[in-house]
């Protein structure tokens, strides 16, 4: 079977490498692109149509899933009218408030919808490990180091986040300290986080567990966007077959 892909944001960085990305898929093909702005573009070979007319698309060309990397405004709009539609929502969105989390889980109930920060398959290795090395290192201090481009617009990342919420399952931890400044001695129970932003870097995330004489990193690079927008297809193709409710990356990998 043929997966249908509609692409959101599509004259983004995200959504360009998305279209490329379906049509290096064999079982997949992009049936409509949107973005805000299309302005009369086409990406490899694919015409940009307005997003006001995203309603009209998802009935019109009747994708199997949309596939979506915008803002947390904009995912949520576009989760509610696939929720209308009766169309899957992929989305790698990051910056979610409790508010558009809430929006997406209710848009759930009626559809499958796939959140992930990350589609990288590497990074879900890394959040597997992570917690058990944690479980296995108590009392060692953590540090986390987030690194990205200079247009990336929340910090820390979403995978940073998702990386902390498993470092503070496994171990006994009492907040987050963002940077230091001045005289800022480690406190006990702390997460050291720090995100990093300059020229084009694609994504790096590092875990940093030392104590006893003795350090552990765990470092996650990824080198081109593509990686996350193949990540993103090989969702879309999964979650066809999948009825309402909430998914992750880890959902996919399982398969």
């Amino acid at each position: 079977m043929t997966v249908r892909v509609g692409v959101t944001g599509a004259t983004g960085r995200m959504g360009r490498e998305v279209i490329a990305a379906v049509d290096d898929h064999a079982d997949c093909e992009v049936v409509f692109a949107v973005s805000r702005s299309p302005d009369g573009e086409t990406v490899d070979g694919v015409e940009i149509e307005s997003a006001d007319e995203i309603d009209s698309l998802l009935v019109e060309r009747e994708p199997t899933a949309v596939i979506d990397f915008t803002g947390p405004e904009s995912a949520v709009e576009y989760a509610a009218a696939c929720a209308g539609a009766d169309v899957a929502f992929v989305t790698g969105t990051t910056g979610f408030d409790d508010a558009h989390l809430e929006a997406l889980e209710e848009a759930s109930e009626e559809i499958a919808v796939l959140h992930a920060p990350n589609f990288a398959r590497g990074v879900q290795a890394l959040l597997n490990v992570v917690g058990e090395a944690v479980q296995n290192l108590p009392g060692y201090d953590v540090e986390l180091v987030e690194t990205h481009h200079n247009a990336k617009r929340d910090a820390p990342s979403g995978t940073a986040n998702r990386l902390l919420t498993e470092i503070e399952a496994n171990g006994e931890f009492t907040e987050r300290t963002h940077g230091r400044e001045g005289e800022q001695p480690r406190e006990a129970g702390e997460i050291g986080v720090h995100a990093l932003r300059g020229g084009n870097i694609t994504g790096e995330h590092e875990v940093l567990l030392a104590g006893n004489h003795e350090e552990l990193r765990l470092t996650h690079r990824a080198e081109d966007r593509g990686v996350f927008a193949a990540g993103a297809v090989d969702a879309a193709a999964w979650i066809a077959g999948q009825k309402a409710g909430w998914y992750d990356f880890a959902d996919v990998i399982a398969e």
